[in-house]
């Protein structure tokens, strides 16, 4: 008899996973038809069909959904199955257990609280056996049930479970894995899933039913500090509608009209307004898992991947560099000269492997520590510390799961995965942490930026004119700023000699090599200044180099600078948004320098 599903009972996803053959599938059409949670005539269905085409009837027939599945007698994704108990409500992800298609189970995995780990009595622990336990930790799972199947195969004997669990065990202790059951089933005649049958009188332990009804739900994200990744912000602009709004999900805790809040890695601040949605009635408050845009009281200006937070809470970390734990699926080896895209909530950046600390063999636990010949290869998990091409913001595993899981991306291409296990610290990390405590400090002016955008008809901007010695360098900023002046623009330009003799007079007197580093932040926080008032500030500098950039990126907001390269060759590793080395007149590269802060939105077409 078909059971109606009551939408008003507590939900959990749990997600089946086990090494190929050892049976999930055929678990799950089990627990399907003795809970009576099969549409009606599915089961009759199936039986008469296999009897009409000459083969027996398995029970994985009943969530076998795809031609590809039927063909090949594997599961190739992961399938979605509904079924419900007297306690709960309950979605099964049946994850592919072939070791080719694991990439396919950690997806399905990622959205599961809880985890049934299938082994088959008859052939034992096997190498996905072990792989897809080490990720199930990966993922952070810690409720899991590992059954071991087929017990039917083995007469149902007792030694035989036992020595698969003490075997099993033995593996997960070595990655601090405690599983809460270990279960003998039998997946075609039921033992053990739904109800005991008296052939394991030597079991007494629950059943398969009884363990998951047994799970306590997670504890709601909504009491967790405030994450929430942006997806987009949106600009109105028809019938006087000035709203920016800023949409994406809230993973964690808890938003309201009122709130103060923080986005990083920029640190930018302000007041949450209003709660916005579509076609719905005006919200109060939105909570863990909900889609949540908002308008802001001071319109500031922020971008997708930038994580949205509250200012009196646990903040995420933000760095360049991450201790993480990974698992690599690309057919080619991942070594420290691969560069790949990271993805991790919203943000999307470039990275690499700047040392590999251990590459471990998931299928027995076996490590190689780190020298400088290992090398990932296809199937490996591996303790890496990552470099990325510019900061972004992320919670490690232990304190918030959503914040702290990326993909690595190759060739448009998921290759691979991890958890975040540790931040490090960069070259500026403490200058972020002073520029933290700095807009924390900022006593902000009546005038919004965004007033002063409309009024002077323009953005601030910081444009940074660079190259060897002698190059001209001074003429074309003077030039740039003449121009921007009468073309109605609010500008300065700033030689860098003006500061080291002015403000950094005493670094100067110094030593001005050794403290360089401290003259191009001191510098920073001068162009700061003249941004915050809405200028277009232009600088000139002696071959500016990465490290240099990264400072000023640190101290301003890094979508607000243009770089530009005067020379044949640029003689840095600065990666510049425009080179100038055929001879153009100065005249020339002005309009053409206008041209990119018009392309930036920073003015508009003369």
């Amino acid at each position: 008899m078909e059971k109606i599903l009551e939408f008003n009972k507590e939900q959990m996803n749990v997600v089946f996973v086990g090494h190929v053959d050892h049976g999930k599938s055929t678990v799950i059409g089990r627990l399907l038809a003795d809970t009576n949670s099969l549409p009606k005539g599915k089961l009759e269905g199936i039986r008469a069909r296999c009897a009409a085409q000459g083969v027996p009837f398995e029970y994985a027939l009943l969530i076998d959904a795809l031609k590809d599945e039927q063909a090949q007698s594997i599961t190739i994704d992961s399938a979605r199955v509904f079924f419900q108990s007297a306690q709960r409500n309950y979605i099964i992800i049946d994850a592919p257990g072939h070791i080719e298609f694991i990439k396919n189970m950690v997806t399905g995995a990622s959205h599961a609280e809880a985890a049934i780990l299938v082994i088959d009595a008859a052939e034992g622990v096997q190498e996905n056996s072990r792989r897809h336990g080490y990720m199930l930790w990966m993922l952070g799972i810690k409720k899991i049930v590992v059954l071991v199947n087929k017990m039917d195969l083995v007469g149902y004997d007792q030694a035989v479970f036992e020595r698969i669990q003490a075997e099993y065990a033995e593996y997960l202790r070595g990655i601090g894995v405690q599983p809460m059951y270990y279960i003998p089933v039998s997946g075609r005649d039921g033992a053990g899933v739904a109800a005991h049958n008296g052939q394991m009188s030597w079991y007494d332990g629950p059943t398969l039913l009884q363990a998951l009804d047994s799970f306590e739900k997670a504890r709601t994200l909504s009491d967790q500090p405030v994450r929430m990744p942006v997806q987009d912000v949106y600009k109105f602009s028809d019938m006087g509608d000035n709203r920016r709004i800023v949409a994406g999900t809230l993973s964690s805790g808890t938003l309201q009209p009122g709130d103060a809040v923080v986005f990083y890695p920029s640190a930018k601040r302000t007041v949450l307004k209003t709660l916005e949605s579509f076609n719905t009635e005006p919200q109060s408050q939105v909570s863990a898992g909900q889609a949540v845009g908002f308008s802001m009281a001071e319109q500031i200006y922020v971008r997708r991947g930038q994580i949205a937070c509250k200012v009196d809470e646990m903040p995420p970390a933000v760095s360049t560099r991450m201790r993480v734990s990974l698992f690599w699926l690309g057919r080619q080896p991942l070594s420290t000269d691969k560069t790949l895209i990271l993805k991790l909530g919203t943000a999307r950046e470039k990275a690499q492997i700047e040392s590999i600390h251990r590459v471990i063999d998931a299928s027995d636990y076996s490590a190689q520590n780190g020298n400088e010949n290992l090398v990932i290869e296809h199937h490996d998990v591996a303790e890496v510390t990552l470099r990325l091409a510019h900061p972004i913001a992320f919670d490690t595993s232990d304190k918030l799961p959503d914040t702290s899981r990326f993909v690595l991306v190759d060739e448009y291409e998921i290759r691979g995965g991890g958890i975040v296990l540790e931040a490090l610290p960069d070259e500026v990390s403490e200058l972020r942490d002073e520029v933290n405590l700095r807009n924390q400090k900022w006593i902000r002016s009546h005038v919004t930026m965004e007033q002063r955008y409309e009024k002077y008809n323009q953005k601030s901007a910081l444009v940074v004119i660079t190259g060897p010695k002698g190059i001209g360098r001074k003429r074309l900023a003077s030039l740039l700023e003449r121009q921007l002046f009468e073309d109605g623009k609010l500008c300065y330009y700033l030689g860098i000699g003006s500061v080291l003799y002015g403000v950094n007079a005493d670094l100067k007197r110094r030593d001005a090599i050794n403290n360089w580093r401290e003259h191009v932040r001191r510098f920073g926080e001068l162009a700061h200044l003249f941004l915050d008032a809405g200028q277009i500030l232009i600088v000139t500098a002696v071959e500016f180099t990465k490290s240099d950039l990264a400072i000023l990126q640190t101290v301003i907001d890094e979508d607000s600078i243009k770089t530009v390269w005067l020379g044949e060759h640029v003689t840095t590793d600065l990666n510049v948004d425009l080179v100038f080395d055929h001879g153009e007149s100065d005249e020339e590269m002005a309009i053409r320098i206008k041209r990119l802060l018009q392309d930036g939105g920073f003015i508009f077409r003369f």
